[in-house]
């Protein structure tokens, strides 16, 4: 079976950061506007265990490690996602501005029930 090599992306002008953070962990995930994804990192993948991968520090962490990758192909401008309840959401965002790129859409796209799940049957005694 032949396998093909991986096309590299020499330069991206624009990419879409996922931010995923949990109340246990932080997922930053940088595509290109088209789907495909470039980097990805977590906290686990820092090197840090337990309870410290849910801390605004690792996010910081996490963002700038990408930030580093980013710049290499070129980057300047960011769409970030937002998704989960944790604390690595802003921290995330305040990294990327440090570190110089230019944030142009900050969408909140955490899934939010209608009307939620069906409550049990009222209890008979």
């Amino acid at each position: 079976m032949a396998y093909k090599k991986a096309k590299k992306l020499k330069h991206v002008d624009s990419a879409i950061v996922h931010v995923k953070s949990s109340f246990n962990n932080t997922l930053v995930t940088v595509s290109t506007m088209e789907g495909d994804v470039l980097f990805r990192g977590s906290a686990g993948k820092m090197g840090f265990k337990g309870s410290r991968k849910g801390t605004p520090f690792v996010a910081t962490q996490i963002a700038q490690t990408m930030a580093k990758d980013m710049s290499g192909l070129g980057i300047k401008t960011v769409e970030v996602n937002l998704s989960g309840p944790g604390a690595g959401r802003d921290a995330v965002v305040r990294a990327l501005q440090g570190s110089g790129f230019n944030i142009t859409f900050l969408r909140d796209v955490t899934p939010l029930p209608h009307n939620g799940c069906r409550p049990p049957k009222k209890r008979r005694v």
